[in-house]
């Protein structure tokens, strides 16, 4: 889903959930540069990135930052409770990785992380 995916969601009143995984960086790019090539990260930090809450509120739809772990569940019980829109903003650790993953050129059974 893209940002712009949200004015139609409200409109038509589809109760999606939009959860974020925010690192601060382009967060599968940035974990394939630490895997696979030696941490040499290039033009993986999102610079600039918008307040996704209020971009969410911009649309008519609902939005929660989520910055503890003890505010994971309270704010997820509250947007599936609701039938809006939501946009939830999860900050993650910057080097937080995304598992299971299938490296490059792999089958299935190779992945990283994950049983197959």
């Amino acid at each position: 889903m893209t940002i712009q995916e949200l004015a139609p969601a409200v409109f038509e009143k589809i109760p999606v959930k939009v959860c974020i995984l925010n690192n601060g960086f382009l967060g599968m790019v940035r974990q394939w540069q630490e895997l696979f090539y030696q941490k040499r990260y290039s033009a993986t930090r999102l610079l600039g990135n918008p307040d996704f809450v209020g971009v969410a509120q911009a649309y008519g739809a609902k939005g929660v930052r989520v910055t503890k772990p003890e505010e994971v569940r309270p704010a997820l019980e509250e947007a599936f409770a609701d039938r809006n829109v939501w946009v939830l903003d999860f900050r993650i650790d910057q080097e937080e990785n995304v598992f299971p993953m299938v490296p490059a050129g792999e089958a299935i059974d190779r992945m990283i992380g994950g049983m197959a």
